[in-house]
């Protein structure tokens, strides 16, 4: 694309040619860039539609060193190759772009503190604006407590510590709604395959499940230490299916569970008429499992959008407690029913 006056285009388009084509000053382009609520909205638009025909890329460096800030959010991520970490990381890069930010992600090798230290010496390099915790771990926490960082701190995990700048969904709510649609269709014979045993969620899925199960009065087997994988799953479901003693399973993700129904398959029976699935997550196969797989949802979109809204300074972090955690959802789909006797 050519800009008028130019025959063909050799470089990156300049904030000086947005301003041509729009008809305003640079300063004008600028103060857009910067979200100066001074611009008319007419005039941003024009300005947008400016940037977007000529693909125009703000250069960062030299906005942060005419405005002295870096618009750079940081993420510090534990475990960002699991599906609930995954998402978040998605969901705050989405809410952080539309409020005109940049992320950037160190995700951790170890949980050791030379290696936290590490990654939050690499996020201060770009001098970021805030940053946002996605560690699992309690270690991970505790070890980050007793370190000084210098910016507004959200966790993704909360342990009960800090409410004011913690951010999480329920799992306990979810795990007791889980547990109850079992109870509700029937089942007393009830297994449940946790995470590791260092993970606040599953620890906090755990809490849930036996605090159903008792409000309940429904009799509780220990439950079984996992990792998360569906190979835990096939394989913890094999070992259970040679006693056969339960009617229903709640995995404590959605993995587990489809390596559960493998298992179950492969005994030549039948989900839910011989053993009815339950998961946490509602990833995207879910819905295309068979049976579909019922499980709890996670809304990491709305997430991300009150972890980035704090972060900026649009949620009172004096009222906070009122948007700590974000309720779950259960959904109902073909791999839970009534027990067959």
């Amino acid at each position: 694309m050519t800009v008028p006056g130019e025959t063909q285009r050799t470089r990156a388009p300049s904030i000086r040619d947005v301003a041509r084509l729009a008809g305003v000053s640079h300063q004008t382009v600028s103060r857009v860039l910067n979200h100066h609520p001074s611009i008319r909205p007419e005039t941003k638009q024009r300005v947008l539609d400016v940037m977007a025909e000529l693909q125009y890329k703000p250069n960062r460096a030299a906005r942060a060193l005419v405005t002295s800030r870096s618009r750079i959010i940081g993420i510090l991520s534990a475990s960002s190759e699991q599906y609930g970490p995954a998402s978040s990381i998605a969901a705050i890069e989405t809410a952080a772009r539309a409020s005109g930010y940049w992320i950037s992600t160190a995700s951790l090798e170890s949980t050791d503190a030379a290696s936290i230290a590490d990654a939050l010496a690499h996020l201060a390099a770009q001098r970021i604006e805030g940053l946002v915790v996605i560690a699992p771990q309690v270690r991970v926490l505790e070890t980050l407590a007793e370190m000084s960082i210098d910016v507004p701190i959200v966790t993704l995990q909360s342990t009960g510590d800090d409410p004011v700048r913690a951010l999480s969904v329920d799992q306990i709510a979810g795990a007791r709604m889980a547990t109850r649609h079992l109870i509700e269709q029937g089942h007393r014979a009830i297994y449940h395959l946790t995470g590791p045993q260092d993970w606040i969620e599953a620890e906090a899925r755990m809490r849930g499940f036996l605090d159903e199960m008792s409000e309940q009065d429904v009799p509780t087997t220990a439950p079984i230490l996992g990792d998360w994988t569906a190979d835990f799953g096939y394989h913890a479901g094999r070992e259970l299916l040679t006693v056969r003693d339960f009617t229903a399973i709640f995995a404590s993700n959605d993995q587990m569970a489809l390596g559960v129904m493998h298992a179950v398959r492969d005994a030549g029976l039948d989900v839910p008429r011989d053993v009815s699935i339950i998961g946490f997550d509602d990833i995207p196969e879910a819905a295309h499992f068979w049976p579909p797989l019922t499980t709890v949802r996670q809304d990491f979109a709305e997430l991300g959008r009150r972890c980035v809204a704090l972060l900026l300074g649009d949620i009172d972090p004096a009222a906070i407690e009122h948007h700590s955690t974000i309720a779950p959802e259960l959904i109902v789909r073909g791999s839970t029913g009534r027990p067959a006797f």
